[in-house]
């Protein structure tokens, strides 16, 4: 996928998983917004060949944990490369234990607590962490 933008937003997610599309249209609406033309999406399907090879390469997220994504900054060669968290270990009210500890995202919380929400306030914090990145 070749574009621009200056931030790239990874999903990962599977066939069938309801959460996986909540998840996409969320982001989807959101990326339809003035405020979210610097970021684009790409989905990878961790049941595919090469979703699968990229959620290894991400070396991140908890596959227990899907759906989930990063955030990743352009260079001014044109790759991207994932955005490290400024604040590895740090307490996250909002996004609590979804937030990724090393890099700037989120994964799905199934515990009693996080009830297996991504909503679409924690997608902005996330979003706007990158910026500030």
């Amino acid at each position: 996928m070749a574009t621009d933008k200056p931030y790239r937003i990874t999903v990962f997610g599977k066939a069938g998983c309801d959460k996986c599309k909540t998840l996409n249209r969320r982001l989807e609406k959101m990326l339809t917004e003035d405020s979210w033309q610097d970021f684009d999406k790409q989905y990878c399907d961790v049941e595919t060949e090469e979703g699968l090879i990229a959620f290894c390469r991400a070396e991140c997220v908890n596959p227990a944990r899907i759906p989930a994504f990063l955030v990743a900054r352009r260079s001014g060669e044109g790759d991207y490369a994932v955005l490290e968290s400024r604040r590895p270990g740090e307490t996250d009210t909002l996004c609590a234990a979804s937030r990724l500890y090393q890099y700037v995202g989120l994964q799905t919380d199934y515990s009693v607590s996080g009830n297996g929400v991504i909503s679409p306030a924690m997608i902005k914090s996330v979003l706007e962490q990158a910026r500030a990145s």
